[in-house]
C-alpha cells in the first residue's frame, strides 16, 4: 500500500488515526515531519480540533519514543549497536549518528531530550540511545513531551492557517523547521556564552573565602 493512501486511511478513523500516523511517523521517516503535521493541521475544521490534534500529535510520538527507548533498554550497547551497523543505513540510522547521539548524553541529559524532539531525524532515534543508558524514565517523558509539543505545534498551526490557500506547504514547513532550528541553536549559543561569563564561586582565592583571614 502507498504512503499517501495509507495516510488517507488512517485518517478517516479521525483522531485515533491521527494518532496512529504520529506513532508511525517515529518508526518509518519515510516523509519529513513537518510535512505531515503541516498536511494534518490542514485537515483541521476549527481551533477545538485543532487543539486536539496538536495533543493526539503529541501522544503519539511520545509513546514512539517510548517504544524506542524500550527497545535500547531491552537489548542493550552491544545488540543495539551491532543491529545499527548491520540495518541503520537503510532508516537513515548510520553507526556516526547513532555514535553523536549517544555521545550527547555526556552533557544535561533532560536539555539534550528536550532539543532534540525538535531536530530532524535527531528526534527520531534519540531515545534508542537513552534506553541504552537507561536514563531516568520520568525526567525523559518530561523532556520528550516537552520537545515534542515545542516541534508539533508550530506546523500544525502553520497547516490550520494555511487551509484552503494556494500556498506549497512543504516550502513554507522547510523554511519554518530551519527557522526553529536556528533559534534554539541561538539560545544554545546565548547560555553557553552567559554560562562562562559568569565567575564560578570555585574562581574565589582562599583568602576571600575565608573572610581574609
Amino acid at each position: 500500500m502507498e504512503t499517501s493512501s495509507t495516510i488517507v486511511t488512517l485518517l478517516s478513523f479521525g483522531l485515533v488515526g491521527i494518532g496512529c500516523l504520529a506513532v508511525v511517523e517515529k518508526f518509518v521517516p519515510l516523509f519529513p515531519s513537518y510535512v505531515l503535521l503541516m498536511f494534518l493541521g490542514m485537515t483541521v475544521s476549527d481551533s477545538a480540533t485543532l487543539a486536539m490534534t496538536i495533543l493526539v500529535t503529541t501522544v503519539g510520538s511520545v509513546i514512539g519514543a517510548v517504544g524506542w527507548y524500550g527497545l535500547g533498554w531491552a537489548l542493550g550497547s552491544e545488540r543495539i549497536e551491532s543491529l545499527v551497523a548491520r540495518y541503520g543505513k537503510f532508516v537513515l540510522l548510520r553507526p556516526s549518528l547513532y555514535g553523536r547521539l549517544t555521545g550527547a548524553y555526556r552533557s544535561n541529559h533532560f536539555w539534550v531530550t528536550l532539543v532534540g524532539q525538535t531536530l530532524p531525524t535527531v528526534r527520531i532515534y534519540l531515545a534508542l540511545p537513552a534506553g541504552v543508558l537507561r536514563l531516568e524514565p520520568r525526567a525523559f517523558l518530561a523532556a520528550t513531551s516537552l520537545g515534542t509539543l515545542i516541534w508539533n505545534m508550530p506546523f500544525l498551526s502553520l497547516g490550520y492557517a494555511l487551509r484552503g490557500s494556494d500556498r506549497d506547504p512543504v516550502s513554507i514547513g522547510f523554511w519554518v523547521a530551519i527557522a526553529l532550528i536556528a533559534a534554539e541553536f541561538a539560545i544554545l549559543l546565548g547560555l553557553r556564552f552567559f554560562n562562562r561569563s559568569v565567575p564560578r564561586p570555585s574562581s574565589i582565592t582562599a583568602d576571600e573565602h575565608n573572610g581574609g583571614v
